[in-house]
């Protein structure tokens, strides 16, 4: 009876002792799969990545940065290493003009007028009405153009497509020929930056566009005096990773 049960358990016991390589096999097929994956993700959108990087920094307060990471939620791209050198060198240069603006801004004691922040999309300058324009006027004040003037020599270091941006508060107003028309007055005063920056600092008009977005795309809202004074503003846009070749 004895021999017959060692017999019969040494029978079940024997299947079981080479089950770890089932387990073992398992675990190296994965790892393998896992190194794989890592290497598909080799070749980096660098600047795709760096405003990842910095999108993440402005959410938590590190530089100012407004809601971002939104139109492009690809990271890796697989690009060469030939368009990642280009794009970090890019990402580079446009990092030194952000810096730069930020530099001149402070130099001229223009901190409550124009901010600098970097965003998904590029490099925000965000200059005030008051700074540029009367009420209801779409020509820029001397003072107007010699800002503009400061900020295209400095756009001038780089290649990247600028995109000046007019925006309004949502208060209709009666002045000269426009009657309620915010569309109408943004456009025009972002044509207006977009000529000087062409005539006066000499930058290559194709890399100009302007766009008025009227009350559309407040930062604050409309509810009180302060906040539409601060709706009321041009950006300009330095766009990333798009420049003339």
């Amino acid at each position: 009876m004895g021999r017959e049960r060692r017999r019969k358990r040494n029978k079940e016991d024997g299947p079981r002792a080479g089950n770890w390589l089932t387990t073992y096999g398992d675990m190296v097929t994965l790892i393998l799969t896992f190194f794989v994956l890592l290497y598909s993700f080799s070749t980096i959108d660098v600047m795709k990545f760096q405003k990842l990087i910095l999108s993440f920094r402005g959410a938590i307060g590190i530089v100012d940065a407004g809601a971002s990471f939104q139109e492009d939620e690809a990271v890796f791209s697989g690009q060469t290493m030939v368009d990642a050198g280009q794009s970090r060198v890019e990402t580079t240069d446009i990092m030194k003009v952000a810096e730069r603006l930020r530099e001149t801004v402070k130099e001229q004691g223009l901190e409550k007028e124009i901010t600098v922040a970097v965003q998904q999309r590029g490099v925000v300058v965000s200059i005030s009405e008051g700074l540029l324009f009367g009420t209801g006027v779409y020509e820029l004040t001397p003072q107007g153009v010699r800002v503009v003037n400061t900020i295209g020599e400095i756009l001038g270091e780089i290649d990247n497509q600028i995109s000046v941006e007019g925006h309004t508060d949502n208060v209709p107003f009666r002045r000269g020929g426009f009657v309620g028309d915010n569309w109408a007055l943004s456009a025009l005063r972002a044509a207006r930056i977009v000529s000087v920056l062409e005539r006066m600092a000499g930058l290559d008009p194709r890399r100009l566009q302007s766009v008025g977005y009227g009350p559309a795309r407040p930062i604050m809202p409309n509810d009180s005096d302060r906040h539409r004074q601060m709706n009321r503003r041009a950006d300009i846009v330095i766009l990333s990773g798009n420049t003339i070749r």
